[in-house]
């Protein structure tokens, strides 16, 4: 064997990895960068929805339809509201999404409606009965961000982006599964005496 032939054959190898190292570095250069803070004038428009006079409802700012209904549709938006959910402490009175002291988002009810628009005026504002405000206490980005995620604990069809699992035991079905869906067609909820006979 000549001494020559080992070192040629090393070549296709490393032609090989320079090709790959070189592609992936093209590829991460030009995916679309993430934006972990939106510009503070778009935000402030977040701040600037009209609900509909009974408080349910009502037309959300029109940057967040071009914003791509960013923070439905966006697995980075949908974490953060998971991590304000749980940094606010809403389970204590939501638990995992099947209610506890507050209602459920799981039995096909929302007082509310279950528009993004509703669950922001839920947060920001309250409601009566016990949904404090948090105006004070998150921006308005914060509070879209914990709206997506409340909303996808709901949801009645399933959704494409999702958040992280938790590592402990699990004991609801995914946030992204249509969770509410599910337990919405194994028939009637129930009759809410605070709110009436049917949804």
């Amino acid at each position: 064997m000549k001494p020559g032939t080992i070192n040629n054959a090393k070549w296709p190898f490393l032609a090989t990895f320079i090709l790959l190292v070189a592609a992936g570095a093209f590829l991460g250069w030009a995916r679309r960068p993430r934006k972990l803070r939106t510009d503070p004038p778009v935000a402030a428009d977040l701040d600037r929805f009209r609900l509909m006079p009974n408080g349910i409802s009502g037309t959300p700012p029109e940057n967040y339809f071009a914003l791509g209904k960013l923070y439905e549709t966006d697995s980075y938006n949908l974490s953060q509201g998971k991590r304000l959910y749980a940094w606010f402490d809403c389970q204590t009175c939501h638990g995992d999404g099947r209610g506890n002291n507050g209602p459920s988002f799981l039995d096909g009810w929302w007082l509310y409606g279950p528009e993004m628009v509703s669950i922001v005026a839920s947060i920001r504002d309250g409601r009566p009965h016990g949904m404090p405000p948090f105006r004070q206490r998150m921006t308005i980005e914060q509070i879209w961000q914990l709206a997506g995620y409340v909303q996808t604990i709901g949801a009645y069809s399933a959704k494409v982006a999702a958040t992280g699992r938790n590592d402990d035991r699990q004991t609801r079905p995914a946030e992204n599964r249509a969770p509410a869906k599910i337990l919405f067609d194994e028939g009637p909820v129930g009759i809410h005496p605070d709110q009436g006979p049917s949804p």
